[in-house]
């Protein structure tokens, strides 16, 4: 093991990624309170069920397309910080503004906008965490960080179902999220006055990769399968609230609780990849595969143990996926190399959200065997990708 790892809570690597994650904490208290009754929202504003997810299909994949241009102008302008504020503005306060819709259709372009807005800062976040991963390990940076992150999002739908509880509105909901949007500005504010060019982080070769490998593309392809099978909360809220199988306090709990789980499962599976790798990866799509029967054919408390699967699938999404591709970054086109790989894996979340709405309407078995053939079609090609020039183990672990 060519180098050690500083575990010293006093380290600046360590501290950007603590302080990067308290901006993703409040971020994620924000926009998945939000995405906790966007569903239902719409719902009573006229839309359907394959309005409900496409309009969340379309959003994700704009917020992973779109990080292709974004990676691409981080790295030709160097302005990292400043297209990462913007697309925080925008991400962030598109949420509140919810309450102010009048129609489904512009409950859907904000839903939109604040994909789009997460879209432009991803790929500057995930490019600047990347220096840290020398230091500290691929697998446990991005687990530490989508930790307080997930914490956020286990908050944010707790804090809008006590909303609901104390006899507000879904539009209360929304205007509640002000406060949490507000203090997550402030705390990037104060990642970027203390840490104003992360690259100086970087021990080691962080970026091991000369250009674009085949084993890139190949991840590429399996992470595009594994998104199309798994679904967004909206699908999934508007069925619990159309079926009659939670009410709307339970909802948003229901989403926190699933959430909660993907936190422990975040710190297990990244500390797990830096020892193991691959293997890890293949029991998570697994796990995951397994949550729609639960949440399609059962009833609450099935519904509630199949969300943990679904927690574990956006752990792999949040955690894994970030990992291995961190693994086989160009050098000097880490950002772009970041929103390329995001844009192909939106494209299979797009299409995979086109088919599970019209299959929910259509037949929920077809949904339900769509959503695991799916995911399970990632693991052959996770396989081949790491024997196409994937690092060995050796050169994964750090201690």
């Amino acid at each position: 093991m060519a180098q050690s790892r500083k575990a010293g809570g006093s380290s600046p690597a360590f501290l950007f990624v603590m302080t990067t994650g308290i901006v993703n904490l409040f971020g994620d208290i924000t926009y998945e309170g939000g995405a906790s009754i966007n569903g239902p929202f719409m719902a009573t504003l006229g839309a359907s069920a394959a309005v409900v997810s496409v309009t969340a299909g379309l959003g994700e994949f704009l917020g992973y397309a779109l990080r292709l241009p974004a990676g691409y102008a981080a790295d030709r302008t160097g302005r990292y910080w400043l297209i990462t504020f913007v697309g925080y503005v925008i991400n962030l306060f598109a949420v509140p503004a919810m309450a102010l819709a009048g129609s489904w259709q512009l409950a859907a372009a904000l839903v939109l906008a604040e994909r789009i807005g997460r879209a432009l800062r991803k790929p500057t976040i995930e490019a600047m965490l990347s220096y840290t991963t020398g230091e500290l390990g691929k697998g446990w940076v991005y687990a530490l960080n989508t930790a307080l992150d997930e914490i956020g999002a286990t908050l944010g739908p707790l804090i809008v179902a006590l909303v609901l509880l104390l006899k507000g509105d879904f539009r209360a909901g929304y205007a509640f999220l002000t406060i949490s949007a507000a203090a997550a500005l402030i705390a990037l504010v104060v990642a970027r006055v203390n840490f104003p060019t992360p690259s100086h982080l970087e021990q080691g070769r962080t970026a091991p990769a000369k250009d674009f490998s085949k084993a890139y593309w190949l991840y590429m392809l399996a992470g595009a399968l594994f998104a199309s099978g798994l679904m967004s909360f909206e699908l999934i809220s508007y069925h619990l609230s159309k079926a009659r199988i939670a009410s709307e306090q339970w909802i948003p709990v229901m989403l926190a609780i699933s959430t909660a789980f993907g936190v422990l499962a975040n710190l297990a599976f990244g500390k797990i990849y830096d020892r193991i790798g691959l293997p890890i990866v293949i029991v998570a799509v697994c796990i995951s595969a397994a949550f729609s029967p639960f949440v399609f054919l059962g009833g609450f408390w099935l519904v509630l143990f199949g969300m943990l699967f679904w927690g574990a699938g956006y752990a792999i999404q949040d955690t894994l996926l970030k990992a291995i591709v961190a693994e086989v970054l160009p050098e000097g086109k880490r950002n772009f190399a970041f929103g390329l790989y995001y844009a192909g894996y939106g494209v299979g979340w797009l299409l995979g959200s086109i088919a599970t709405g019209l299959l929910y309407e259509n037949s929920r078995a077809g949904l339900i065997t769509f959503s695991i053939a799916m995911q399970l079609a990632s693991v052959p090609v996770f396989i081949v990708a790491e024997r196409q020039g994937a690092p060995t183990d050796a050169s994964r672990m750090v201690s």
